[in-house]
């Protein structure tokens, strides 16, 4: 994901630029709300993340603030069985050189049994908020380059996901308006300054394979995808731009855990956490990505920390009738 080059060469790309948008995150397999509406609730139970990334950790551009991507999310999704399904709600904040986008989600999703899961079908409002600094064009008097100005705007997302004991697999495609941002030039009056916000395709799954009685290996992908292109346009569904994510863990007593990953033409992560309190609600993980290609314009290492809480799974509202073989003669 060349983002950081997306940013500093920002006065030369054009109105219908094709970098890679969205945040990304080592922690995708703990992390379904933020790829996927339809995640919502799926599992049965209420959860909240908390995940914090400092990409390309150190990168010094030599001038200015430098360009380390940071990026913070906070994600929550409960079910309700009054609506068939779940809801959830998320945030971030992502920051790279003179680039801000802060994000606010809210989800539904509408849950079927399917064999011994369940599929979610999943819709998703999204408003985003673009702040874009100060640049120092390339060609002096070039419109197309902003300075200090903001634009916000209204967003769709939809999603299906499907969730058993022993995989799951979701598919989804956020930014369906493809919305125009426009800012103010610095060497022109009104808004000149564009920038679109791309359609991004998630495509995940994982599984879990029992090792042992106490060991559980997952292994897991993910594929994202910029979908350029106006709607209609022959090459709408180009491939160019995707992102591709391979990796396992190994989990152990479902408290402890531990994997490898991999993300094509980028880096290799390890990650590894622990699970605590009462039925192991609450859990602390921590990801280190080594950026092993194509180290032009990156640092070296990439740290996240991630932070989440299961609540108890609903329980009955009324007790059971208790029956017993004395009345029935």
């Amino acid at each position: 994901m060349k983002r950081i080059l997306s940013i500093l060469f920002f006065s030369s790309l054009s109105t219908y630029a094709l970098a890679q948008q969205q945040p990304q995150f080592s922690h995708y397999g703990f992390n379904g709300m933020y790829l996927n509406p339809a995640y919502a609730g799926i599992k049965g139970q209420g959860e909240i993340t908390a995940l914090g990334r400092s990409q390309y950790f150190g990168y010094d551009a030599t001038f200015d603030a430098g360009g380390s991507p940071q990026t913070y999310s906070l994600t929550a999704s409960l079910p309700v069985a009054a609506i068939g399904g779940g809801l959830g709600i998320g945030v971030y904040r992502d920051k790279i050189a003179q680039l801000t986008t802060t994000n606010a989600q809210l989800s539904y999703s509408k849950h079927i049994k399917i064999g011994e899961g369940r599929l979610g079908i999943g819709v998703q409002g999204v408003f985003n908020n673009i702040y874009q600094g100060t640049y120092r064009p390339v060609d002096q008097g070039d419109i197309k380059v902003p300075q200090e100005g903001a634009d916000r705007k209204i967003d769709l997302g939809v999603g299906a996901w499907y969730e058993s004991e022993k995989l799951y697999a979701g598919l989804s495609v956020n930014n369906l308006l493809r919305s125009d941002y426009k800012f103010n030039s610095a060497v022109a009056g009104g808004k000149t300054a564009e920038y679109i916000n791309e359609n991004h395709a998630y495509l995940t799954a994982g599984c879990n394979i029992e090792a042992s009685s106490s060991v559980v290996v997952t292994p897991t992908v993910l594929m994202k995808m910029v979908l350029p292109g106006k709607f209609g346009d022959d090459n709408k569904f180009s491939f160019k731009n995707n992102s591709y994510e391979a990796g396992v863990r190994a989990t152990f007593n479902d408290r402890f855990w531990g994997g490898i990953g991999y993300r094509y033409d980028e880096s290799f992560t390890a990650l590894g956490g622990l699970s605590f309190a009462k039925d192991n609600a609450m859990r602390v993980g921590l990801a280190y990505d080594l950026i092993a290609f194509n180290q032009d314009a990156r640092a070296l290492s990439s740290f996240e920390i991630m932070l989440s809480y299961r609540l108890p799974k609903p329980g009955l509202t009324v007790r059971p009738a208790v029956r017993t073989p004395r009345y029935s003669f």
